[in-house]
């Protein structure tokens, strides 16, 4: 076997709405998931020794800033492979190079894109012992967001925990992505959310946004709950994509990326180089091209 090198692309939430706690602990959501044409590379080069695994981490475009040591049995390509391995018994053994471009903590699924890609790529070397419904098994057993890219859409309505997903049309949009250089983390968000919900401070959702696609106008509950530094941090990024021209601006996931819509892409461009010596991490990037992704049954 030769060495396979695949994309695993990071996602916005264009719409994130969160509703009630599940009786299995998780939130049910409504959310819009685009896939990006930006994200992780994956390299999974064939070793000769069995049943072992070497993941190594690199971080270009991250200007020497140290990043978060992953141990191997904690991270999630190593869980992928080891839930695959116990599915199918395929034991090869692989050294794993991922070039990690996007910001870990960041709320734009890397780390669920880069679980779904080991699982599509295994399971393409393997000889595809694996049908999508069994992808799908094991895709929520590595986290809610991962089931989406096991699809491989550009667009798709997100509902349940995050497993039950219903492609949409696409449509042409460009992005302006903008980490302000800390991570969030999920769990605290929702627990944040479910404090927030349960004070005097909810009266309402955040405001709508005006601009509307496929009947939907877009806010993201989470961006009321944090504490003042970062809600600070958010509305000042998001305020700054819209002077530039961004048709809507939000947060993605439960942060700490927030993004700007924009149907022109010169303008994207003009408005990323100008938040370049602003923020932390700056990319225009565009929604991923359906003719990307490889047909599989």
């Amino acid at each position: 076997m030769m060495q396979v090198t695949v994309l695993a692309p990071a996602k916005v939430n264009l719409h994130l709405e969160v509703k009630d706690r599940r009786p299995d602990g998780f939130h049910n959501l409504e959310s819009i998931f685009l896939a990006l044409d930006f994200g992780d590379i994956l390299h999974f080069e064939p070793v000769s020794e069995s049943n072992t695994v070497e993941i190594v981490m690199e971080w270009p475009g991250f200007h020497g800033k140290k990043q978060n040591f992953i141990p191997l049995e904690g991270n999630i390509i190593y869980k992928a492979l080891t839930l695959f391995r116990d599915k199918t018994c395929f034991y090869q053994g692989f050294r794993i190079k991922v070039e990690k471009h996007v910001p870990m903590g960041g709320g734009l699924g890397g780390g669920s894109s880069d679980a779904a890609a080991a699982l599509l790529t295994l399971n393409e070397i393997a000889g595809r012992p694996l049908n999508r419904n069994t992808l799908l098994d094991l895709a929520a057993l590595l986290g809610s967001d991962v089931p989406f890219f096991i699809h491989e859409t550009p667009a798709a309505l997100i509902t349940g925990r995050g497993e039950l997903i219903k492609p949409i049309e696409a449509p042409c949009l460009f992005f302006v992505l903008v980490n302000p250089g800390f991570p969030s983390d999920t769990a605290t968000a929702f627990m944040l959310l479910d404090k927030y919900r349960k004070s005097e401070k909810f009266n309402a959702r955040p405001p709508t946004s005006s601009y509307i696609i496929s009947n939907f106008s877009f806010f993201n509950d989470f961006l009321p709950v944090f504490e003042e530094r970062e809600k600070t941090v958010y509305n000042e990024i998001i305020s700054q994509l819209q002077e530039l021209g961004a048709v809507y601006a939000s947060l993605s996931g439960a942060g700490s990326t927030c993004f700007g819509v924009f149907e022109n892409l010169d303008i994207a461009q003009k408005a990323a180089a100008a938040l370049q010596s602003k923020w932390e991490f700056v990319k225009c990037c565009r929604i991923a091209d359906a003719a990307q992704y490889p047909q599989r049954t």
